[in-house]
This record gives C-alpha cells, sequence and structure tokens, in this order.
C-alpha cells in the first residue's frame, strides 16, 4: 500500500499549529519521531540502523512496537519538522513501519 505523505504533511501542520496556539514553542528542538510496526516480528534492528545511517538516534521499544527516531536540535517550525518526518517516514516505511506522530524533546 503506498504511503499518504500529502495526509501526513496535512496533520504535522494542523498538529504544529494546535501545539504553537495551546503551549508555544521553543526556537530549537530535539524532535521525536514514533514508527509503528505491523507486528511484534517486524524489523526493528534493521529500521533502527537505516535510520541511524541516515542521521537519526534511534530507540526501539519492542512493548510498544515502535521504533523512534530523534534529530535535532532542528528549527522549530511546522517546514523543518515536516522536512525530517518525510525523509524518516520515507526510510521507515520500506520496512514496513508506519508513522505514529512526532513530539519535541527537551
Amino acid at each position: 500500500m503506498k504511503h499518504d505523505f500529502q495526509g501526513q504533511r496535512a496533520a504535522t501542520n494542523a498538529t504544529f499549529k494546535d501545539m504553537a496556539k495551546m503551549t508555544g514553542v521553543p526556537k530549537r528542538a530535539m524532535v521525536n519521531f514514533l514508527f509503528l510496526a505491523d507486528d511484534t516480528d517486524g524489523p526493528f534492528t534493521a529500521c533502527a540502523a537505516a535510520l541511524t545511517k541516515a542521521g537519526f538516534k534511534t530507540v526501539i521499544d519492542t512493548d510498544e512496537v515502535t521504533v523512534e527516531a530523534q534529530i535535532g536540535p532542528i528549527d522549530v517550525n511546522a517546514d523543518a519538522i515536516w522536512a525530517e518526518e518525510k525523509r524518516a517516514t520515507e526510510i521507515a516505511v520500506k520496512f514496513g513501519f508506519e508513522p505514529d506522530g512526532w513530539e519535541l524533546l527537551d
């Protein structure tokens, strides 16, 4: 199944807009992207290795069936977040992982 990058970008823009209204955002921060596996037997290590090779710090959480990809600090705006989210998603979907949101880290 082909991934809906346009829908994902729209969701990122909406999330950023809501976050900026409710809590404000820093100028720069680490961003953590979450990717959900189809099942507990997903290729967690291979996905994390590919994301690491692309410059992301990764965390594997097999209990939650996720791979986290952290980058930054980067400028905190919708376009900068989307650029990194898209880059990470293009890698993760090749391993059967789907994006499951993002968060700013302190």
